[in-house]
């Protein structure tokens, strides 16, 4: 637990002050307080950002028949996780998180219960070294390589620089069997422009780098692949249920989609 530093803000925990909850140190709720204090509607957006998480692998699971995931940048517990979800659907689905900070893991490792019929692994590793995750022992021993897995970036990638991101991606995503699919959300600066711009400087001010993307953008990370309908849209609109009504476009900085791998 050494690499836990408390004397600067980390997104997972700044995140989870932000949506409620308890796993975060003085210096996150500062600087969760400062970004809602820049954009007001920030606690809306990063909400919606977690139910598409939902929806989009409870679709995977239920109508795609996958039972494989694997989870970029898991962040801190937050009940429902996704194995939760996509184990409502599919119990005997297996789920590899992958994330990089110490204090994740330990939660990860006491929170995230498997259902007895699937497998639930930790890993602990960095997206910018995607011959480690896949190689790893957990992928390893909870996949079977020939099925498809769905791979789901969500809220990750806006703390990845260009032109990292696209080829990081791909690098993830090429080793996949066809059938596969990715997931991702990212955020945007096209709905509410001179809002997000405050809010990337907060998260610059504390060291921590974000790169808001356009619509086209966002789109370039599925070329080649099938995107599931409604396509790209902003992540409340993406197949919406009752939590989404009276959410407005400019209270929603996150775009996202799913695509199937041919």
């Amino acid at each position: 637990m050494d690499r836990i530093d408390t004397g600067r803000a980390h997104p997972a925990r700044v995140y989870d002050y932000v949506l409620g909850g308890k796993d975060h140190y003085a210096v996150d709720v500062e600087a969760g307080d400062a970004m809602i204090e820049s954009w007001p509607s920030l606690p809306v957006s990063m909400r919606q950002n977690r139910l598409f998480m939902e929806r989009a692998a409870r679709h995977l699971a239920r109508e795609a028949g996958i039972r494989q995931f694997l989870d970029i940048g898991t962040g801190l517990p937050t009940s429902p996780n996704l194995h939760e979800v996509v184990q409502r659907e599919r119990p005997d689905a297996s789920v590899v998180y992958v994330d990089n900070d110490p204090i994740v893991l330990r939660h990860a490792e006491a929170l995230l219960t498997s259902s007895p019929e699937g497998r639930t692994a930790y890993l602990d590793a960095d997206m910018r070294e995607p011959g480690t995750i896949l190689g790893s022992a957990a992928v390893r021993e909870l996949f079977d390589p020939g099925q498809p897995v769905a791979l789901t970036v969500i809220a990750m990638l806006h703390f990845i620089r260009p032109p990292d991101d696209y080829a990081l991606v791909r690098r993830l995503l090429d080793p996949l069997p066809p059938g596969s699919f990715l997931a991702i959300s990212t955020a945007t600066a096209d709905f509410a422009p001179e809002e997000i711009s405050r809010v990337v400087r907060e998260y610059e001010s504390r060291g921590i780098p974000m790169v808001p993307r356009s619509a086209a953008e966002v789109g370039a990370f599925f070329e080649g692949l099938e995107l599931v309908g409604p396509g790209l849209t902003q992540v409340h609109r993406w197949r919406p249920e009752a939590a989404q009504e009276g959410v407005a476009p400019a209270e929603v900085a996150m775009y996202g989609a799913v695509a199937r791998k041919p």
